[in-house]
């Protein structure tokens, strides 16, 4: 397959709401980047909480765009704001919540795209994260070869 430069412009793009209030517009898709980067825009409420997790083929990047993030990368825990970058390499533990006060918006860049995948399928599907309990969603994450490890650490 050939794999052509291309622009999402604003506004433009899928879009899943994984819970209220929460939403990811999905930027980048696997498919049309022959599987090297997947990457959404994600509007988080204040409190927004992840398990600690891994992905055991892809590497995670997430760009503080607004608001307040607090990472937690192995044991590592770091709080940040606007034009925070964090790195969470591929079989490494982490989590993330937005600690402001304030809905907070943060870019996700999976590379390659594999661990990314599970959000194009739940956009297309249309399915939101809200609806699943915990047991649920480990077992959705392992098919994109994520592993939840422990609880929120925050």
């Amino acid at each position: 397959m050939d794999t052509k430069g291309f622009v999402v412009p604003p506004g433009q793009g899928p879009v899943w709401e994984m819970a209220p209030g929460r939403s990811a517009a999905l930027k980048l898709l696997g498919g049309e980047t022959a599987e090297s980067v997947m990457m959404f825009e994600e509007g988080a409420p204040s409190g927004t909480v992840t398990p600690m997790h891994l992905h055991y083929d892809s590497d995670e990047v997430t760009y503080v765009l607004s608001g307040e993030f607090t990472f937690k990368i192995g044991d590592e825990v770091t709080v940040g704001g606007p034009g925070t970058c964090a790195f969470m390499p591929r079989g490494v533990p982490h989590a993330w919540k937005n600690t402001g006060p304030e809905t907070g918006r943060a870019l996700f860049i999976y590379t390659p795209a594999g661990a990314g995948k599970v959000f194009e399928d739940m956009s297309r599907m249309q399915r939101a994260l809200s609806s699943m309990n915990d047991d649920e969603i480990a077992a959705l994450f392992q098919g994109y070869r994520w592993e939840v490890v422990g609880p929120p650490p925050f």
